[in-house]
């Protein structure tokens, strides 16, 4: 039996146990909710019970079974889990090193919300993934090599629908370009609609792996939607995207004018070929002298 003074000190330690795995047990539910790992825990849970009520029932057969198959039950769960404990260590080690998104990537990310709002009104699919402090080495090596710096029209150019690269996802690093045409996990939730396509699984499916933000523009009805987390948001406006890329970012980016549709540039360029022209307008130089 401890000694009366030492009370005291077990108690508070026996608190702070009690904290620690409360908080593991909160994070790892957290971590899970929402995705298929938390229909296989309760399957699991399933199995734990009827194990319990096996023993507890004197059910000897079924004892028998589930106490031969638990041991090898830790290596299945643990295979099943992969996912979600890679993405755990990882949650804990951003927390322990304390680290940001870099600069450079929220000062580039406003070339992404114009090529965002040009595909949209094109109808051009895209599926665009920015790398925060999770890499994407594995998936950038899936694809092509582009290493170029990002620019709205190198966008524009790699999502035409006639270029060899617009298929897969475009993978940016800060202010680079790493690569197009990759390929992306797909979410294997079955929570999600089955309105969505591949191009809209995959997004979902690069943020469930990593912290990695993904905008996804559909081919069908040129909606913009952004994934992170595992999670979706569906028919965002361009603004409500810079938003949300914005505090994702964790900086402030003045929003820029965004560019003239190619439509309405050309019907401009023909209401202007069907003005009448003065005789003294033939004198003009391009530059605007006489």
């Amino acid at each position: 039996m401890a000694p009366a003074g030492n009370w005291p000190h077990l108690g508070l330690i026996s608190v702070i146990d009690i904290l620690v795995v409360a908080f593991i047990i909160y994070e790892f539910l957290a971590l899970i909710r929402g995705t298929r790992a938390a229909l296989i825990l309760i399957g699991v849970s399933v199995v734990f019970l009827a194990f319990y009520f096996s023993r507890l029932g004197q059910l000897v057969t079924l004892h028998w079974l589930i106490s031969r198959v638990l041991p090898y039950a830790v290596f299945a769960l643990i295979v099943i889990f992969a996912p979600e404990i890679r993405q755990g260590l990882a949650r804990l080690g951003r927390r322990l090193t304390m680290t940001h998104s870099s600069a450079t990537a929220a000062d580039a990310y406003d070339d992404v919300v114009m090529a965002a709002n040009l595909f949209s009104q094109n109808q051009t699919g895209a599926l665009i993934v920015i790398e925060r402090e999770i890499g994407l080495r594995t998936y950038i090596e899936s694809g092509v090599a582009i290493d170029a710096q990002l620019s709205y029209d190198l966008l524009a150019t790699l999502f035409r629908p006639s270029a060899p690269l617009h298929d897969g996802a475009v993978i940016i690093q800060g202010d680079r370009i790493a690569a197009a045409a990759c390929f992306l996990p797909l979410s294997m939730n079955p929570v999600l609609s089955t309105q969505l396509g591949t191009r809209h699984r995959a997004g979902i499916g690069i943020t469930e792996e990593t912290d990695a933000i993904a905008i996804i523009i559909s081919e069908e009805t040129g909606s913009i939607s952004l994934a992170v987390g595992a999670a979706i948001e569906r028919e965002l406006t361009v603004e409500q995207l810079r938003e949300r890329m914005s505090g994702l970012l964790r900086r402030y980016v003045p929003p820029t004018p965004l560019p003239t549709t190619i439509s309405d540039s050309a019907s401009m360029l023909e209401e202007e070929s069907e003005m009448p022209v003065r005789s003294s307008d033939s004198h003009v130089k391009p530059g605007g002298g006489l």
